[in-house]
């Protein structure tokens, strides 16, 4: 209760009471960020919090980068082509330009940054990478993705939204190599839904002192009711069934999203485990946790046909298939 005093400067004792239990219920135990909790103290305008964004971004995507072309035994100079998504501030020149210095790619890589797809990022921006691939085969593709969500925190927004965002969110950047050569998990099929009427669902509003969340209360109930149909127009297009999924993949919202998938995926109570272990030990850090979720899945050596999926703004539902050997 006294942190949140500090966060919200002047907020009634009451209405932060009201709020705790956004807090306890969250699910949420473990979040990292890339400034200091003393950071969130003060008030902090658009373009400092742009610039930290940058800085961060890209020292996190370089780190990211490095230990995924490791992992693959490849040089800087054996990638094709880099996709990098991310929707938590602006860079331009963008930061898949700003990493061909600190990588040491070739000058010829062709470049995709990718704005505004939220916490679908992750799913669409891995199967953009895949076409990318599919387009030159042997080619290798960088994919990256960093979210720093946490630098959109505003001081002066009591909203609800606002206050669970702050209960959610966490900072965090992954990154992949995609091919058409070697070995490991196949990218077999990917697909978006994107519903009517529901621009207002999720995104950004952009404000003086940065970026102000747009959350819908009504997300949870619509995953409980419209993502049943969604996923199955997705596995009908193919000829797939519930039953053909191994391990379930998804992007871990929050504990009410959960809840609502685990209905959806015909899951008992509990059983997106991966996901929400994630969503505990890390928090929602937007497009870069599907990332996280499937890393940990794929550590856990299960054979069989993957499902990634998550909800970003359009409002759109975003899947992607993998066949994992």
């Amino acid at each position: 209760m006294a942190r949140a005093w500090q966060l919200f400067p002047g907020a009634a004792a009451d209405d932060l009471r009201r709020m705790l239990p956004v807090y306890r219920n969250a699910g949420v135990e473990t979040r990292y960020s890339c400034v200091p909790a003393e950071w969130y103290e003060t008030g902090h305008g658009w373009a400092e919090k742009n610039r930290l964004y940058r800085d961060h971004a890209v020292a996190l995507l370089e780190r990211a980068a490095r230990e995924a072309l490791a992992g693959a035994g490849l040089g800087a100079h054996e990638i094709g082509a880099i996709v990098a998504v991310s929707t938590t501030g602006i860079a331009t020149p963008s930061l898949d330009a700003l990493l061909v210095e600190r990588l040491g790619l070739p000058r010829t890589v062709e470049r995709l940054p990718i704005f505004g797809l939220g916490c679908a990022g992750g799913v669409i921006g891995l199967a953009r990478a895949a076409i990318l691939a599919e387009a030159a085969p042997g080619r290798n593709v960088l994919f990256l993705v960093v979210e720093l969500c946490g630098l959109t925190f505003r001081r002066a927004d009591r909203s609800k939204g606002n206050m669970i965002a702050t209960a959610l969110f966490g900072d965090g950047a992954a990154a992949a190599i995609v091919s058409t050569a070697g070995r490991g998990p196949v990218i077999a099929h990917w697909g978006e839904h994107t519903w009517p009427g529901s621009l207002d669902v999720m995104g950004w509003s952009v404000e003086d002192d940065g970026l102000g969340v747009i959350f819908s209360r009504e997300i949870p109930h619509l995953t409980r009711t419209d993502f049943r149909a969604a996923l199955g127009d997705y596995l009908d297009a193919h000829g797939l069934r519930l039953a053909d999924i191994a391990e379930f993949v998804v992007h871990p919202g929050g504990a009410k999203v959960l809840d609502a998938l685990e209905d959806a995926f015909e899951l008992p109570a509990g059983g997106l485990a991966i996901a929400r272990g994630v969503l505990a030990n890390y928090g929602n850090m937007s497009a870069a946790t599907v990332m996280f979720v499937l890393r940990q899945a794929l550590d856990a050596g299960r054979a069989g046909r993957y499902l990634l999926s998550a909800l970003g703004p359009g409002f759109t539902a975003a899947f992607l298939t993998l066949e994992c050997p």
